[in-house]
């Protein structure tokens, strides 16, 4: 079992996504599934990422500090991150359910 981490104000960590649908030693892919006007407990990214929105919507960031960012998804548009600036939650702001895939990239693949 993994070690609880905790943000530098002290407030513990949670995942990054809902459920591991696949982890090796490059990648690890999430699903990240948010109930109507749900959200994503405190969390922080330590490596970049590609998210893949399976619905449409909008959603916001909001970091320790109070601010945010506003996301609108689109399906089948993919969007590159890098790693966090901090510990962050994820607010779902519609009525439908809020789904997406979120690959964090780990290392680099070594050439072939």
């Amino acid at each position: 079992m993994a070690e609880q981490q905790y943000a530098k104000s002290g407030k513990p960590l949670g995942p990054i996504g809902t459920t591991i649908l696949f982890e090796n030693e490059h990648i690890r892919v999430w699903d990240i599934s948010l109930p109507p006007k749900g959200h994503q407990p405190l969390h922080e990214h330590h490596h970049p990422y590609l998210i893949v929105p399976v619905s449409e919507g909008t959603s916001v960031m909001r970091w320790e500090d109070g601010h945010e960012r506003q996301l609108v998804d689109v399906p089948g548009e993919v969007k590159y991150r890098e790693a966090s600036g901090g510990p962050h939650e994820l607010f779902n702001l519609e009525d439908t359910e809020f789904k997406s895939i979120l690959v964090e990239i780990k290392s680099a693949g070594s050439p072939k």
